[in-house]
């Protein structure tokens, strides 16, 4: 058997690691890696147009299959591409190997052509990023870069240069066992005792979920109902709590609804449940407050807590659920439910009236048409900006659909490229891109990526020909709208060139047929609807200085629209409100 080489012995841990792609950009630094990516089997290259693109591709792709992803970039400006995406995947907790190729080893230090130093540039992005300057390094630094993205579910970069990558591994290399699965942690008996006292004192216990809460969704609901606590709810946290819950008040933040604000404002007790949701502003001062995350370092940095909790949502709340006295008062609750309830009908009625008439699009029209007809179990990758309003609003969950976005970095341009990763995971799943124009014609080269591979993503563009959330900035700043036009062609005939079914939506009445016709379709899809730029309104309660960029100082209600099914929701739960 052929002695392997570097590149080889790095292939071969990533595939005992799970991972079974790697996205990038080839390039002569890289290429003995992808030489060997192309010789072994159980793992494939995946060609992207930007290695921004391969970032993100892998970030969504981990967080679908809660497995470890790769991305790899050539040396200097390819790996440097990586940065935006490999952001967004830390901040998104999804577990991602970066392979950062480099310069010929002797030249590091000395200006070479494309020099950078990637093992310092990722640093912040990563929870580990380390050079491989000696062939005896592997594959214990690769290994360390993967338990690190795993262990701590983020990001592990590893710095390599070409020259390295081609000579002989070591013989006598220590290959330990690797780690692909984290372990659940549950509080100590202490904390435990502390919460329970502090829950069976409170009269009023709202519950505030993030995305700590995936997989807690019935103890979540057995802990609501014990309590009888309302349950609201951050962005990331909508996809694994919303659905089928009977105590749901909506949604707190900028795209906030309902009466999230009011539940966890008017409680005596508030209990965050695995979220660090950053707007502390529209976190109370004067309550209680209990956090319980996995990650200690979250603890207590958005608000002063009465108890920190280390440990995992769902293996805390199994505890709890033995332990705390069961409440018997829905007094709170129920008027909770009452407000979200008339919250919710009051801003639909805005956009109900003829909406089905109205040109140029509603882009609320649009997400609620969409919602209706997407598969049960399909992916909704969205781009930041005006699209997450009409996600927040618009998307049901229900227990199989995933909404993945950049909802903690907030990067432009991310639900095309996550729509590749989310779609690799899986053919055959209905995956939609929620892009924005703005996001879409900044990575637009990488819909031929779709093409090129005949991923069935189906982008559902939302194309108001401006940066609607930085117009609404402005606007609520006091400041005129300036460098925020689009000048757009018609994306259809772009998708049509680039060998994609494409079709341009301009009246509502086209709307469902071309939704339905692209969703036949059974390769790359883009349908490019003409919205209407002035159809979010602003309450006339907020005032400029309340906002700084897209933070909120003092406001229940943020932006006004409808809220889609939701209010159907709020509707069917008044009736669990016993009647005097």
């Amino acid at each position: 058997m052929a002695k392997q080489n570097v590149a080889e012995q790095f292939v071969d841990i990533l595939v005992r690691a799970g991972v079974q792609r790697m996205y990038g950009v080839v390039g002569d630094s890289l290429n003995p890696v992808v030489d060997a990516i192309r010789r072994t089997d159980g793992i494939e290259w995946i060609q992207v147009r930007h290695e921004e693109t391969a970032a993100f591709a892998a970030g969504a792709e981990a967080q679908i299959t809660g497995r470890l992803a790769a991305c790899a970039g050539s040396c200097g400006p390819g790996n440097l591409h990586l940065i935006n995406g490999l952001y967004d995947a830390h901040r998104s907790m999804a577990p991602v190997l970066a392979l950062a190729s480099h310069i010929p080893s002797g030249e590091i230090g000395l200006g070479y052509f494309q020099e950078t130093h990637p093992d310092r540039l990722f640093t912040e992005c990563s929870h580990y990023s380390e050079l491989i300057s000696n062939p005896k390094q592997m594959p214990r630094v690769l290994q360390s870069a993967i338990q690190h993205a795993i262990g701590r579910s983020g990001v592990g970069v590893v710095s390599l240069p070409g020259d390295i990558a081609s000579l002989p591994a070591p013989e006598k290399t220590v290959e330990h066992a690797l780690v692909t699965a984290r372990p659940t942690v549950r509080p100590g008996d202490g904390e435990i005792e502390k919460l329970v006292r502090l829950i069976d004192g409170a009269d009023r216990v709202t519950l505030f979920c993030g995305s700590g809460t995936a997989g807690a969704h019935a103890e979540v609901m057995e802990f609501a109902e014990r309590v009888k606590a309302p349950v609201g709810h951050a962005l990331r946290g909508k996809e694994w709590i919303q659905y089928e819950n009977k105590f749901d008040v909506g949604m707190s933040g900028l795209l906030g609804y309902g009466a999230a604000y009011e539940a966890t404002h008017e409680c005596d007790l508030l209990i965050l449940l695995g979220t660090d949701f950053p707007y502390n502003a529209f976190l109370p001062d004067d309550v209680k407050i209990v956090q319980v995350d996995i990650r200690p370092e979250h603890l207590g940095r958005r608000s002063q807590l009465d108890l920190a909790v280390w440990g995992d949502v769902r293996e805390t709340l199994r505890v709890l659920n033995t332990r705390v006295r069961t409440k018997t008062d829905r007094r709170f609750l129920d008027r909770m439910l009452k407000k979200h309830a008339d919250a919710l009908e009051g801003v639909v009625r805005a956009y109900t009236r003829k909406v089905e008439k109205h040109t140029p699009v509603h882009p609320e029209y649009v997400a609620a048409v969409l919602d209706e007809l997407a598969d049960d179990d399909a992916v909704f990758t969205v781009d930041t900006g005006m699209c997450n309003v009409w996600a927040a609003r618009y998307l049901s969950p229900n227990g199989k659909r995933r909404i993945i976005g950049s909802f903690s970095h907030g990067s432009m341009a991310n639900a095309l490229p996550q729509a590749i990763g989310a779609q690799f995971t899986d053919r055959g799943r209905q995956v939609v891109s929620m892009s924005g124009d703005g996001g879409f014609s900044m990575l637009m080269g990488d819909f031929l990526t779709l093409v090129q591979y005949g991923l069935p993503v189906k982008v559902v563009l939302f194309n108001n020909s401006s940066l609607g959330m930085v117009e609404l900035e402005m606007m609520v700043s006091g400041l005129p709208a300036y460098g925020t036009a689009n000048h757009n062609p018609d994306f259809s005939a772009i998708a049509r060139a680039a060998g994609a079914y494409g079709v341009r939506v301009e009246k509502p009445k086209q709307l469902a047929g071309a939704l339905k016709d692209a969703f036949r379709h059974k390769g790359p899809a883009l349908v490019d609807v003409v919205t209407d730029p002035n159809a979010l309104s602003i309450p006339p309660r907020i005032k400029a200085e309340m906002v700084t960029g897209f933070a909120l100082s003092a406001s229940k209600i943020v932006l006004d629209g409808g809220v889609g099914r939701m209010v159907q929701m709020a509707r069917s739960n008044l009736r669990n409100v016993p009647r005097p």
